[in-house]
């Protein structure tokens, strides 16, 4: 059978990670992939796309979001009135396919429920997907540490990870939310701190669980959201977390929630200490991170730092969630309205724009708005202008409380991203952080997932409405609407284990699950397409 290829000519190119930086080229595909151009000059392609004048880049990688599992039926179901936040999962493919995206991952599941998150991640078109799985209040995990075990934590993590077809180590508030759910005043405030019941720390935690993701090669190295999460002061535990982190592989969650100064109740302390965070950030290449910018309207507190939902409702007097899962996590969800009236508010609108602007080496920093803790990815086009405009950038700091224009960085930094920096966050380096050598880029072989934009003065125009967006060789948006609602793959991973460890795993879920050993592995059959990313 002869394949059948679709031609983009005469597009201009950006493709980083393959030293592409505005270069007019033309683009095939075919089966799903970029491919060489046919040696055959009498082959015509079934369909060629003039992109001419137009900029073309790989489709858009999120690497940190929330958007399926029980926080977001939770919330769903809390907050109605936010359907724009918190969209259905059919409505949420196709408003990432919108803006140009192809792939996405929720970054916090726990184990026991994975089976209904990839159900919901089936039912989402139009992207590829995966998840994180939560690790970092587990049971077996901090009795393994306690117990002086590394082989079997690592056994443990790479079974875990293959059980629930999950695609990535994640830490939540590390040993902080078990101390919590036994007692509301034990959450964890510092790395020393002691685990109830399982004599460890959350310094241990950390170091143990980074080990042994990187013993097992994992494709990307744990995902840490540290403690103190939107605490005044936290920026010396995000400090010391990096530091403890130090000679392994890390990705540093959001990390403008964990950048602030102050303490003691007195809100006038509070600001930003991005400064020693980034320099030493730009120093240590064993970390990456993603920004979580926060946008100024409603947005919804989700997490798995259950204590955190708890402070957010207590703080802004709403309607609050909270959920235990036995042995693995927990999880809290909160309404927020951030408002740019608010000093604390400016304070965290502008951090997420310092780490952005201060930060080196933009393959180490990627997009993300923690959606929908910071507000909705549909507000990344806005984010793209408030880079690439500088006085578009200042504009808005001048609207902004006093003290935030006067005492943040922001009104001294002019840098400007450049088209080039945008394809790096937003699309290359989220992709390489992840460890997908066949996303985020262009170059032959790399699945076929492009978007294409009419250039525009105005960078929130040209980015938030496509003019073409392509996933896996299908058309899925032309013309700004959508055309097919394709079906994705899940990514996941397969690591390999020591197997002996699972005679000790199954006499321990026996004893200590509401479920059976068998009945915990997700099937292949529930995950719909799939790929394991060596």
């Amino acid at each position: 059978m002869i394949p059948e290829f679709l031609k983009i000519a005469g597009g201009t190119v950006y493709d980083p990670a393959n030293g592409i930086d505005g270069e007019v080229r033309d683009l095939w595909m075919s089966g799903g992939k970029i491919v060489e151009a046919p040696s055959d000059f009498e082959t015509r392609p079934a369909r060629t796309i003039d992109a001419k004048g137009l900029v073309v880049m790989p489709g858009g990688v999120d690497m940190h979001c929330h958007i399926v599992g029980s926080k977001v039926n939770a919330a769903r179901m809390m907050c109605p009135e936010h359907g724009e936040i918190i969209p259905s999962t059919t409505s949420t493919g196709l408003r990432y396919a919108g803006l140009g995206y192809t792939t996405a991952f929720d970054a916090a599941i726990a184990p026991l429920a994975a089976r209904h998150a990839h159900e919901e991640l089936v039912d989402t078109p139009c992207i590829d997907r995966g998840f994180f799985a939560l690790m970092g209040n587990n049971h077996y995990i901090m009795r393994a540490i306690r117990q002086n075990e590394p082989d079997r934590l690592k056994a443990f993590v790479g079974w875990l990870l293959g059980a629930s077809k999950g695609f990535a180590a994640k830490l939540v508030n590390p040993g902080g939310v078990e101390n919590w759910k036994n007692r509301p005043e034990g959450n964890a405030r510092d790395l020393e701190t002691r685990v109830d019941h399982f004599e460890v720390t959350p310094g241990q935690i950390l170091a143990s669980v980074a080990w042994a993701a990187d013993e097992l090669r994992l494709p990307h190295p744990v995902h840490v959201h540290t403690l103190n999460l939107g605490l005044p002061g936290n920026w010396t535990t995000t400090l010391q977390t990096m530091k403890r982190l130090e000679g392994h592989r890390a990705h540093m969650a959001h990390i403008q929630f964990h950048s602030y100064d102050g303490g003691d109740g007195d809100e006038s302390t509070f600001g930003s200490k991005v400064g020693p965070l980034v320099e030493y950030l730009n120093d240590h290449p064993n970390l990456t991170v993603d920004v979580g910018q926060i946008v100024f309207g409603p947005a919804i507190g989700m997490t798995a730092d259950g204590p955190v939902g708890h402070f957010l409702g207590r703080l802004y007097g709403t309607k609050w969630y909270s959920n235990d899962i036995e042995q693995e996590t927990g999880c809290g969800v909160a309404p927020i309205e951030y408002r740019n009236t608010t000093a604390v508010h400016a304070w965290q609108w502008a951090i997420g724009l310092e780490w952005f602007l201060l930060a080196r080496d933009p393959w180490r920093i990627a997009m993300s708005t923690d959606h929908p803790n910071g507000g909705s990815f549909l507000a990344y086009p806005r984010i793209i202008k408030l880079l690439m405009d500088a006085t578009f950038r200042k504009d808005a700091l001048a609207a902004l409380p006093a003290e935030v224009r006067e005492r943040s960085v922001l009104r001294d930094l002019d840098r400007q991203y450049s088209l080039s920096e945008i394809a790096i966050i937003t699309r290359a380096g989220p992709a390489r952080m992840l460890g997908l050598t066949n996303k985020g880029h262009l170059g032959i072989g790399a699945d076929a997932d492009v978007t294409i934009y009419t250039p525009d003065p105005d960078p929130e125009v040209m980015f938030a409405l496509p003019r073409y967006v392509i996933h896996r060789g299908r058309i899925v948006v032309e013309q700004g609407e959508i055309r097919e609602a394709t079906r994705g793959r899940t990514l996941h991973v397969a690591p390999d284990y020591d197997r002996g460890v699972e005679p000790d795993l199954q006499k321990w879920f026996e004893s200590s699950y509401s479920i059976r050993w068998r009945n915990y592995p997700v099937e292949a059959d529930t995950i719909g397409e799939s790929e394991v990313v060596p």
